[in-house]
Parts: structure tokens; sequence; C-alpha cells
């Protein structure tokens, strides 16, 4: 690699400049799998069957990585650890993905990415609430952080108690998906509680970000333990299941078009987008990755109107504002409190110096000890 301008070179282009082509690409992928699971809906295909056969193709997809990657990094496998990968699955999988497939039926694409944008926010605030995040209300990073999740709690409340006119209809289109997919809504669908399905959605994804943490720290392994998760959300689905969805033909695949909601939503919206949305933490953070979620909303918005010829409404415009404006503001604040650690830890240490004392770790971990970074939706491709 070649250092270029200040930054790597690879492949002939600069890596700042991949990390944001990688960040595009994903948010398409991301915005696709929204409508394609919507399609899907509107195909017929279980709501049940839909997750395990998507789960089954992200665990075959994993386990290999997981294997061969982290054999040095998983500890030795007690019931302790199988019960927090039992649980972790009934959050993050069975009641996060079955919360999303029951919104997103009762709404729109559209609406399920804006509310996922205050996902950050509802995270900051359980984090709080455990005290695991720290909130400084003297501190104007503090004071953004609760004032942006107040502004994403306003706008997810706007989105479910008021849909309004629809200030955008889309000609209808002829294109495949809008054959199975009419513009208006379906008959016996709610929007009110569909929205309220999504608002669960989302407290499911935060709290499986928040139980996470206490369970890496004690097993290292990530791969592994979204591999145990994936596939307890297998075993979940395959159970309730059994008592919802009997009927055979239920699991069989009627048109390429069905085939093809499950193949894109395993292999893309888990697969690649896991790999490559862990690349691009890596090297550029969580708080590079979670300030591109709004650009899938409006790629979201583009697509269904195109493949859906979806409405827009005023209500949900209204709400996605606020939510968006609220996801800016807890990362601000979270930036602004990673700065003033920094430079707490650096003036006790130059202090120290300037005394000819040595710092010690403790002092200085105390004084960073706001570095933490937040609990953001920047590693959970494969649960959305």
């Amino acid at each position: 690699m070649a250092e270029a301008g200040g930054g790597k070179r690879v492949c002939g282009m600069p890596e700042k400049v991949q990390l944001h082509v990688a960040m595009l690409a994903l948010q398409f992928g991301y915005a696709g799998f929204h409508v394609v699971s919507r399609a899907a809906l509107n195909m017929g295909i279980s709501k049940v069957v839909f997750p395990v056969y998507r789960n089954i193709i992200a665990l075959i997809l994993l386990v290999p990585f997981a294997y061969f990657l982290e054999k040095k990094d998983r500890p030795p496998m007690t019931l302790s650890f199988l019960t927090q990968f039992f649980l972790l699955a009934l959050c993050g999988i069975t009641a996060n993905q079955g919360f999303y497939l029951l919104g997103l039926d009762n709404t729109s694409p559209t609406f399920a990415s804006a509310i996922q944008n205050s996902v950050p926010a509802i995270t900051f605030a359980m984090a709080a609430a455990l005290r695991i995040e720290k909130v400084q209300l003297n501190r104007r990073d503090g004071i953004a952080k609760v004032a942006g999740t107040l502004a994403c709690v306003g706008g997810a409340t706007i989105i479910t108690l008021y849909k309004g006119p629809s200030i955008f209809s889309p000609a209808t289109s002829t294109t495949t998906l809008n054959s199975v997919a009419p513009p208006t809504m379906a008959e016996g669908t709610n929007w009110t509680l569909g929205c309220v399905y999504l608002i669960g959605h989302c407290l499911s994804w935060s709290g499986w970000l928040v139980l996470q943490k206490p369970v890496l720290m004690k097993y290292p392994a990530r791969l592994s333990v979204t591999s145990y998760t994936c596939f307890f959300g297998v075993i979940q689905f395959l159970i309730i299941a059994a008592f919802i969805e009997r009927d055979a033909d239920a699991w069989t695949f009627h048109s390429g078009g069905e085939l093809f909601t499950i193949l894109y939503a395993g292999f893309v919206a888990s697969g690649i987008a896991f790999a490559v949305q862990t690349w691009c933490i890596d090297r550029g953070g969580p708080v590079f990755v979670a300030v591109y979620q709004p650009v899938q909303t409006l790629v979201v918005a583009i697509m269904a109107s195109i493949a859906l010829g979806e409405q827009f409404y005023l209500g949900g415009i209204i709400g996605a504002i606020f939510i968006i404006a609220g996801l800016y503001l807890v990362l601000w604040g979270k930036s602004e409190e990673r700065t003033f650690a920094t430079k707490e830890a650096s003036t006790i240490s130059s202090g120290c110096e300037h005394d000819g004392i040595r710092p010690t770790t403790a002092s200085l971990i105390k004084a960073s000890s706001n570095l933490t970074q937040p609990l953001l939706p920047s590693s959970t491709s494969e649960t959305v």
C-alpha cells in the first residue's frame, strides 16, 4: 500500500474514498432488503418461513468464518453461555425480525427504515438506564444526547399516531414488483399497529445491542456469538412455525420471485452486508457507519416509490425529520463526549509530566472513562 495525501491507497483508490463508496453500497443493499421484504410479503411468503430460510442462509455463511478465524478466541462452552446465546437470539433474532415483518406488513419500507434511525437513541437510553452509558447533564454533550433521544421518540410517536394526508402518489408502475404490491394499503392492515410493531422491533434491536456487551466481555469471539445467536434464532422460529405455520405448502417456493427475495435477504442483507459493514467499522468506526443510516431511508423512499408505487404521507415525513435530527444530535453528543474525555486525559498526563510525576494507569482510565464507544447498530446487519 502506498501513502498518498495522508491516507492509504488500495487498488489505486484512497482508503477514505473506499470507505464512503462501501457505505453507500451498503445503504443501497439495505434499502433493497426493505423493498424486497415488502415484495416477499405481498407475494404471500409466510412471515415465519421467511426468517427461517434467511437465518439458515446467514448461518451457513457465518459458521465457516467463525470456526476458522476464532479458534483461539473462543472460551470453553458452558451452560451459562448457551443460556445467554439463547436469550440474545430471542431478543435479537426472533423478536427483532418478527416485529419487523409484522410492522412492514402493515406499513411500508420507507417508514420501517425511518423508524430504524431511532435505534441509536433508544440504545443510548437503555444503556443510560442500566448505567452502562454516562450522562453529563451539566455539559452540552449530555444535553445533546438527551435532546436527541427525545427527538427520536417524538418522531416515532408522530409516525405512529399521525399518518396525515398523502403528499405524493407515484403513477402506477408496470414493474414485476409492483404487480404484487398495490400502491394503496391492503385490506386488513392497520397503520398504527404496524408502527407499534416497528417500535417493538427497534426496542428489541436496542436491547440486543445492550445485552451483547456483557456477553462479549466474557466471550470475545464476535463471529461465534453471532453464529450461536443465529442458530438459536432458527430453532426458535421453527418452534413458532410448529404452532403457527402447519401448512407444508408454505415452505415451498411458488415462483422465482419468492426464491430471489429469500436469497437476497440471506446473502446480501446478512452475508455480504455483514462483511462490508465489519470492515467499515474497523476502518472508520461505529459513528462513521451510523451517520450513513439516514441515507438508507432516502434510498428506500426512492426504490419503494419506483418498484412498489409507495405513497408518501405527511406524518411519516415529519416524523422522519425528527428522528434523523435526533440521531445526529446523539452522534454529535457522543463525539463531543469523546473529545472532552481525550482532552481531560491529555491534561492529566501533561500535568503529571510537568510536575515530574508519572501518571498512573488508573488515573488515565478514570479520566478517559467516557471514551467508550456508543452502542450503535453498527454490526447488526444479520438481525435486521
